[in-house]
């Protein structure tokens, strides 16, 4: 979750007269901040096409595996997800024995019926962004002290929440930005059935281990897969 629903921005320092344009922003926010440069670099897609509460967005083919611990993507209209295979290692481990040793050996589901069930691991998807810092920051005075800020910040946003979620299965969160400076409020929508599809064996999927993690380009199959459920009616269920 914290990987894409809480995206900071970041300044890259370089020498000389060269202008940095990496950087990770907040998708809701793309539309102000840097599409227009982004679109005179080649690229072809429209900030909707980005993040959209309104059609169908790439925001929807990312997700949040287990609250933000991991990333992942889906690729497929069958609910197919691409994640690390250091996010699938504690699965992967929970399914392996003497018999069948998945760390060692990889694992692949020949069909549907041998994908392998994972209680307790979820998938968030991104529903919508907002932001709510006038009025997170309504009441907020410089008299304040600081435990007094904080106070009447944690009582507003939990109204914020509350009112987001109302009747509906979405979770919300107010979450500060920039110094504290800015408030976001995010909506989501968590998915409980997960089940392991396939990843390759450690040897492969692990290779260079943390150290190669942060190097680039990188020699291994850094990937596991795994498939989310839903309910007929495409909400949220448990495993059935």
């Amino acid at each position: 979750m914290r990987k894409f629903y809480v995206l900071l921005l970041v300044s890259l320092l370089v020498y000389g007269s060269a202008i940095a344009d990496e950087g990770m922003w907040l998708p809701s926010l793309i539309s102000k901040m840097n599409i227009s440069e982004m679109q005179q670099m080649g690229f072809e897609l429209t900030a909707e096409d980005i993040y959209s509460i309104n059609q169908s967005s790439l925001k929807d083919a990312v997700v949040a595996l287990d609250h933000g611990s991991c990333t992942a993507e889906l690729v497929s209209k069958d609910g197919l997800l691409l994640t690390n295979h250091h996010c699938g290692f504690g699965e992967i481990q929970s399914h392996s024995s003497v018999e069948h040793d998945y760390l060692t050996d990889g694992f692949w589901a020949m069909s549907r019926d041998e994908e392998l069930p994972n209680p307790g691991k979820t998938v968030s998807f991104l529903v919508r962004v907002e932001d709510v810092t006038d009025k997170v920051l309504a009441d907020v005075t410089d008299e304040m002290s600081e435990a007094q800020r904080s106070e009447k910040i944690d009582v507003v946003s939990s109204q914020l929440e509350r009112e987001a979620r109302k009747d509906t299965h979405y979770e919300s969160y107010v979450r500060s930005f920039f110094n504290s400076n800015k408030y976001y409020l995010f909506v989501l929508e968590t998915f409980r059935d997960i089940r392991l599809v396939g990843a390759p064996p450690q040897a492969l999927g692990k290779f260079g281990g943390d150290t190669d993690n942060w190097m680039w380009p990188r020699h291994t199959n850094d990937f596991s897969m795994f498939r989310v459920y839903c309910s007929p009616d495409g909400k949220p269920a448990d495993y059935s």
